[in-house]
């Protein structure tokens, strides 16, 4: 057999796998539920904003944040 002969061997077993694998059915996927957050966990905390609040927050293409102060006059942003 040459190599050519081979690959398509390969192809058309590959392609009787697939085909064959197309016709049996799945069973669907379960999907639970979460369970309901208590009353206290959806109470808004006493302190509403953060410490980081006074920061500007704005994020960068990479997922960085901006640690320059809110409202800053600056035209860029400093990341970390």
């Amino acid at each position: 057999m040459s190599k050519m002969d081979d690959l398509r061997a390969m192809r058309e077993a590959r392609y009787e796998e697939a085909a064959a694998r197309a016709t049996r059915p799945r069973a669907a996927p379960k999907i639970e539920k979460p369970a309901p957050e208590p009353a206290e966990a959806r109470r808004p905390a006493a302190d509403p904003e953060p410490a980081d609040a006074a920061l500007c927050g704005h994020r960068a293409i990479s997922g960085r944040t901006c640690t320059r102060e809110k409202g800053h006059a600056a035209k860029s942003h400093r990341y970390s």
